[in-house]
């Protein structure tokens, strides 16, 4: 996500094309999250697996081979497609089983897939931008996963054990989880798909640009394991405020202050917030809900995401005319959301005392 803004210029593609080509990819997650749900009712986590890392490979390697817009846009397409059922996959997989050990599974599997995403974002400076090397290590630890897959050993949920959720079912969703995941989406596609050029913009290089997104990514990861422990202490929604506070809180001293240091402190924090969004509104989205309903719960949240996905780089853009475009959109978005989520938890508490 952020190799390809910082590559256009180099395959002389207009920097434009960032926000559509995020945009894009988005709605492919979002027509994956769909569709996804019978694939995996029919063929199994395991096999619809398999499938969509080869597919998210292929795509990989069109844009390596190709310097073409169009097939750069429908690559991007295809990979958010396919990416949508490696969601859907891992995050039901996962969320079967005991619920009192799920907030615990999920904080592993955000903390190793944030881990990655660092280690990823690193590579932009050790192997940089330009040619086709970039896309060779890509595909190259697609495979290494395909292969695990294959030879690993693992205990899948029985595909006959997943059913669809009515759209009865679906209004009785927490709303607040729902509106979770969207401003998970709204902010984190921005923060992929347009942050490397604000940086740039800044004068800041590539080299430091990754440390800089790796920071971002490094404080996602460093909030996972203490996430179960805090969903046990706090309700969801306060702590859904509570982060996008924190957010707020890490853009204002990114803008106030100036300095490098202060900014990655900053882009720290901001991963902290943002990346602790969405388990939190998943765990919350699930939560009381029978085991063959969770894939169908698992779908409709990633279309949430996939939603806001899909708005976050269009939306960033009408801010984009100044310098710090793209955080003034994080600014209004993760404010906004604070305020939501207060207002919301305050119900809460108070329908919780009258009950009693």
């Amino acid at each position: 996500m952020s190799l390809i803004p910082l590559m256009l210029p180099l395959k002389g593609m207009d920097e434009s094309l960032a926000s559509m080509l995020a945009s894009i990819f988005y709605a492919g997650l979002l027509l994956g999250a769909l569709g996804v749900e019978p694939v995996i009712k029919r063929f199994g986590h395991k096999r619809v697996f398999l499938l969509c890392l080869s597919t998210f490979a292929l795509t990989t390697l069109s844009i390596s081979l190709y310097t073409d817009s169009f097939i750069w846009l429908t690559s991007r397409f295809i990979a958010g497609i396919s990416v949508a059922g490696i969601f859907v996959t891992v995050e039901s997989w996962l969320i079967h089983g005991a619920e009192h050990a799920r907030a615990k599974r999920l904080s592993l599997y955000m903390a190793s897939l944030y881990g990655g995403s660092a280690l990823g974002q690193s590579g932009i400076g050790l192997i940089g931008v330009s040619g086709h090397v970039p896309f060779i290590a890509i595909v190259s630890l697609l495979i290494g996963s395909i292969l695990i897959l294959i030879f690993g050993q693992s205990d899948q949920p029985a595909s006959e054990d997943s059913y669809s959720i009515t759209f009865t079912q679906l209004k009785r969703l927490n709303h607040s989880a729902i509106i979770g995941c969207m401003v998970s989406g709204l902010t984190m596609s921005t923060i992929y798909g347009l942050m490397p050029l604000e940086l740039q913009s800044l004068g800041i290089s590539n080299t430091d640009i990754s440390g800089l997104m790796a920071a971002v990514i490094l404080g996602g990861m460093s909030i996972q394991p203490i996430l179960p422990w805090m969903s046990k202490t706090l309700s969801h929604t306060l702590l859904m405020a509570l982060f996008a506070l924190l957010g707020v809180t890490a853009i204002a001293i990114a803008t106030l202050i100036g300095t490098t240091g202060a900014l990655a402190c900053a882009l720290f924090l901001l991963g902290v917030s943002t990346f602790a969004l969405y388990p939190v509104a998943i765990n919350l989205g699930c939560k009381g809900l029978d085991k063959e309903y969770i894939v169908s719960a698992t779908q409709v949240m990633l279309i949430s995401y996939s939603l806001g996905s899909v708005m976050g780089p269009i939306m960033a853009e009408q801010f984009n005319h100044g310098s710090e475009g793209v955080m003034q959109y994080l600014f209004i978005t993760l404010l906004t959301t604070c305020v939501y989520m207060i207002i919301h938890s305050v119900k809460n508490m108070k329908a919780a005392i009258t009950k009693a």
